[in-house]
C-alpha cells in the first residue's frame, strides 16, 4: 500500500503522526507527548477526514478592460 500513517518521535522527544505517501510526507500532526495521543490523532483523522470540505482561499486577480 502506498499510503500510510507512520508514528517517529520528533527532536524534542514528542511524538508525530505523519501521512505519507510512497515514502514522502504528506502532512504531519502537532507532537504528543503520548504515542497514544499520536494513535489518537490518527484515528481522528481516518474517522472525520472523508467527509471533509475542500475551501479555497486563494485570490485571483483579474485584469480591467
Amino acid at each position: 500500500m502506498a499510503h500510510k500513517f507512520l508514528i517517529k518521535k520528533n527532536k524534542a522527544g514528542e511524538f508525530v503522526a505523519y501521512f505519507t505517501y510512497n515514502g514522502e510526507s504528506i502532512f504531519w500532526t502537532e507532537g504528543y507527548a503520548s504515542k497514544a495521543s499520536a494513535k489518537s490523532a490518527i484515528e481522528s483523522i481516518k474517522k472525520n477526514g472523508p467527509g471533509a470540505v475542500t475551501e479555497d482561499d486563494t485570490v485571483e486577480l483579474t485584469e480591467g478592460p
